[in-house]
């Protein structure tokens, strides 16, 4: 999805304590990023910022890293964690935006940061065959993954597309993945906790049923 470029953007990243501008800094390394050590959450491809920001803020004993591509969508990141915590009367002190491509995603991590659970939501489904290799489930970027998730961590993923759900579902056991949990309709069961966002709100009110799964590496 294409999103117009806000001039904004740049200088309120700059000035966002939470930003960082080059996470390859904190390679091996991301638990000095937050004032608290505590295990490390992240989301690929972050979006405008609400699920990553209402998930942090009502876990405030778990770090949170939310990562896009796309300067105006942290831009808008920045915007929904700072409003967000506001409501809630919280201090910003658990979650941080990062600009990185996902391709490219060992340039900010190594195995020494130990991530605990990646968040995958509503990524690109990249139809065309020729494309498929660009999925951020696809069994070459989870080899990447396995790099720095720990033992026994996990990665939710969320999509409206039911091709790339299945094909999701290969590449995992691929890359030797134990799925632990599916559905091919999120929200016809009961779920202790699940934060919509916008895309899966989009996508329910147009009919489209959910397609949720979680993935665990074995020790």
């Amino acid at each position: 999805m294409r999103i117009r470029k806000r001039e904004w953007t740049k200088q309120e990243l700059e000035e966002a304590e939470f930003y960082i501008a080059s996470p390859e800094t904190y390679k091996g390394k991301w638990k000095s990023a937050f004032e608290v050590k505590r295990p490390i959450h992240i989301e690929l491809g972050c979006g405008k910022g609400q699920f990553i920001a209402n998930l942090a803020c009502s876990h405030p004993r778990i770090n949170f890293i939310g990562i896009d591509l796309i300067d105006t969508m942290l831009g808008f990141a920045k915007r929904n964690v700072e409003q967000i915590y506001e409501e809630k009367r919280k201090e910003i002190d658990n979650v941080i935006l990062t600009r990185c491509n996902i391709e490219q995603i060992l340039t900010m991590f190594d195995e020494n940061d130990k991530i605990e659970r990646i968040y995958i939501n509503f990524c690109n489904p990249w139809p065309r065959g020729k494309h498929h290799k660009k999925r951020l489930t696809h069994t070459r970027q989870l080899e990447l993954y396995k790099t720095f998730l720990q033992k026994n961590g996990e990665i939710h993923f969320k999509t409206d597309d039911e091709n790339l759900f299945l094909n999701s579902i290969i590449y995992f056991k691929q890359a030797g993945f134990e799925i632990l949990w599916k559905t091919y309709d999120l929200h016809s069961e009961k779920i202790q906790e699940s934060i919509e966002t916008e895309h899966e709100k989009m996508f329910s009110e147009q009919g489209i049923k959910i397609k949720a799964l979680i993935a665990r590496l074995p020790k």
